[in-house]
């Protein structure tokens, strides 16, 4: 509040200050003949040299009432003026003076920049209009044609309402300014926010993709010693190893849920391996005991790096949802390249053991699939997933071969 400027911390006493100093002038100036004050003033004079200062005083209400402050002025002039003419009750010193106060001038600056602030107005501008042009009217008397009286007459009612109406488009015109600016910076803010937010999901689901695919081998490798160990001590680390491993994977499935994470995969994490770290996924798998196959048909080249990675990101899925969901079955991957597109199909056999059995099996976040469909239909590929006839489990992607990128284009 202290950082306003004074005049308007003190509205009140600037208007009033205002509304004193133009009665002071117009009083002076009407006695000393410049209105329409009698070379010989009788009672009537002095009567309305008082009406004159009680109107000049009601610029006082000039922002909260702009109307009524015209409405007071220009019946003070009717009033004068119909005294000198046709009533003969006044006759001015000089009769080729403007009757209305200097407070006129004053007051016409009012409705159309004042009225927002009233509220018995209600931004009536077409009610401002009509009231200034009856007091302009009023003013120039205009049924006594004389040039000069019109003239000023007009400059006196017509600069206020200008001005008015020049500060009053410059105050909405830094108003929207300002708004737009205020609008501006939240919509950064919210940009900056919605980055993040896709950042953090883009980083989460790496992690669950990659640390997930890791720890299911470590778990699956330390349940394999445990069964071909020859002592009791080496298959009690293996089983204490598998069973952190399988803690591990439930607090990450947990920590993943508290990111809210949804893979958006926007493919800018360029460590991820391509199509050339496709037969390390089918060695591990097969080195766990997943027997799986890979079968590439076609030059690897033609697919684009963000379609390698794509395709690469669909198998390390596949094959941990293998390992965790069908144990004992039968992997076959292939991957065909073609100019204009890339297939991609991971199929396994129905599964040996019951997978409910697995501690493996309840340990995932149940994002793989969909995020997997989110990640190809941003490079514009198809995907299928579903059961097989013979009781195993089928992933089919259908991916352009050339997705352009910026690594692409350099």
């Amino acid at each position: 509040m202290t950082d306003r400027p004074w005049h308007r911390r003190h509205r009140v006493a600037l208007d009033v200050t205002i509304a004193v100093l133009f009665t002071l002038v117009d009083t002076v100036a009407t006695v000393l003949g410049a209105s329409w004050w009698p070379e010989r003033p009788g009672t009537l004079a002095w009567v309305m040299l008082v009406l004159q200062a009680a109107a000049c005083l009601s610029l006082a209400f000039r922002r909260r009432a702009p109307l009524a402050v015209v409405t007071v002025l220009g019946a003070f002039t009717l009033a004068v003026s119909l005294l000198i003419w046709p009533a003969g009750a006044l006759t001015p010193a000089d009769g080729g003076q403007v009757w209305a106060p200097f407070s006129t001038a004053l007051a016409a600056y009012g409705p159309l920049f004042y009225q927002g602030d009233c509220r018995g107005v209600r931004r009536n501008r077409r009610r401002a209009v009509i009231a200034l042009v009856l007091f302009t009217l009023v003013v120039a008397r205009p049924w006594q044609p004389s040039a000069t009286i019109i003239t000023i007459g007009l400059l006196r009612t017509a600069v206020g309402p200008l001005l008015a109406m020049y500060f009053d488009a410059r105050k909405r015109l830094v108003q929207a300014l300002t708004e737009r600016a205020e609008r501006a910076e939240r919509e950064r803010h919210l940009l900056a926010e919605h980055a993040r937010a896709e950042e953090r999901a883009r980083l989460a689901g790496e992690m669950h993709d990659v640390v997930t695919h890791r720890v299911s081998l470590m778990a699956l490798q330390a349940g394999a010693l445990q069964m071909t160990a020859e002592d009791e001590a080496t298959r009690q680390a293996a089983e204490e190893l598998r069973a952190a491993g399988c803690q591990a994977l439930e607090e990450l499935r947990d920590l993943v849920g508290i990111l809210r994470t949804e893979p958006e995969g926007d493919d800018r994490t360029h460590r991820t391996p391509s199509v050339a770290g496709l037969a390390e996924l089918v060695a591990e798998s097969s080195s766990v005991g997943v027997p799986t196959e890979l079968i590439e048909d076609g030059d690897p080249a033609l697919a684009s790096p963000v379609v390698g990675r794509t395709a690469y990101r669909l198998v390390r899925e596949a094959l941990t949802n293998v390992r965790k969901h069908a144990p004992g079955a039968r992997v076959v991957v292939r991957v065909s390249y073609g100019e204009a597109q890339v297939r991609v199909a991971v199929r396994n056999t129905a599964p040996t053991a019951v997978a409910g059995g697995s501690p493996l099996a309840a340990t995932g976040s149940g994002l793989g699939i969909p995020g997997l469909r989110r990640r190809i239909e941003l490079v514009h590929g198809t995907l299928r997933a579903g059961r097989a006839p013979d009781g195993g489990f089928s992933i089919e992607a259908t991916l352009p071969s050339y997705v352009p990128t910026a690594e692409t284009a350099v």
